[in-house]
């Protein structure tokens, strides 16, 4: 028995990573894409500073790819405390911390500046001090990116083409508002599950950032990429508030300034390749709408879901966004 319990033991040292044994303190980060994408480049940036910076006695252990469970459950998890640090996009949030939806309202933001200066600003400050009173420290505003649409059917250049088509929307309520303003039938669905729902032809289409599109492999099962850029969305990273707390308060500020180094890191990262994957989708087979007026979009869903967001949780925050200057 004293011999089983030892080989367990062994096992599980044996799945940590170098140095983790000898950390004081070993945390695991969890994230929905996969090893290709930017968001795990942006992990394992600020694992590296982390591990760097505390001289070893903090170690980040990246587990991509939903290995964790779906965004939903990792939220939850980390919450529970069974998982340390969950990056996840924004839309995932809006359950219990309803604010975050202002930051994938669609065409909220009318470029990265704009997005970079409120998300890194006093409105993201203050959004992410939110997520105190659900049990999580709010760390930084990662990346996802631009949403495009993506879909089997037929190109996307006017509202009109839009129409009928199934969407797999996030669970953003004002996104499957704006989905049903323009004709399309959306419904929520975890990104773990989507490649096989655009396979089988539960949905028509999809709209991720373009990066995600190509590392979740989406080109297989779409054949129209339409560069929308309708929405920016944001990825959230947080931590459970009490491994947060029970850290040393200099390896606190590590832990913060190393989450928005490695935002700043994958911004750049992103920046660089934008080009290059649609190149490489192009490449894959789909058939790319690059230049798109998006204002005839614009026009039929941005009221509507002001006023609805107004109504929910007052007009300020949209206002202080909107006024913001890069």
């Amino acid at each position: 028995m004293k011999f089983a319990r030892l080989l367990l033991a062994c096992v599980a040292a044996a799945c940590l990573p170098a140095g983790a044994l000898a950390a004081k303190f070993n945390l695991k980060l969890g994230h929905a894409v996969n090893t290709t994408d930017g968001q795990h480049a942006a992990a394992l940036k600020m694992a590296e500073l982390v591990k760097e910076r505390t001289k070893g006695d903090v170690v980040i252990t990246v587990f991509p790819s939903s290995t964790l469970g779906t965004d939903s459950a990792m939220i939850s998890g980390a919450r529970g405390g069974t998982i340390d640090i969950v990056s996840s996009g924004a839309s995932n949030y809006n359950g219990i911390v309803p604010n975050t939806a202002a930051f994938e309202l669609p065409f909220v933001f009318r470029s990265a500046q704009h997005a970079y200066a409120v998300l890194d600003g006093p409105i993201g400050s203050g959004v992410l001090e939110e997520f105190s009173a659900q049990r999580l420290k709010g760390l930084a505003y990662w990346e996802n990116g631009w949403r495009a649409f993506t879909n089997s059917k037929r190109p996307i250049r006017t509202p009109e083409d839009a129409k009928g088509l199934k969407i797999r929307s996030t669970p953003n309520p004002y996104h499957i508002q704006a989905f049903k303003l323009l004709g399309m039938n959306p419904s929520p669905l975890a990104i773990a599950e989507l490649y096989s729902a655009l396979e089988t032809g539960a949905f028509d289409a999809q709209e991720h950032p373009i990066n995600v599109t190509l590392s979740a492999k989406f080109y297989e099962v779409q054949k129209y990429l339409t560069v929308s850029n309708h929405i920016y969305s944001p990825l959230i990273l947080v931590m459970n508030k009490a491994k947060y707390d029970a850290l040393p308060p200099e390896y606190q500020a590590i832990v913060v300034e190393a989450a928005r180094e490695a935002a700043r890191f994958q911004r750049a990262l992103n920046a660089s390749n934008a080009g290059q994957w649609v190149d490489e989708l192009k490449k894959a087979g789909m058939q790319v709408v690059e230049q798109v007026d998006m204002a005839p979009f614009q026009k039929i869903v941005s009221a509507p879901i002001a006023k609805t967001f107004g109504e929910k949780h007052g007009a300020a925050l949209l206002q202080a966004i909107e006024t913001t200057t890069p």
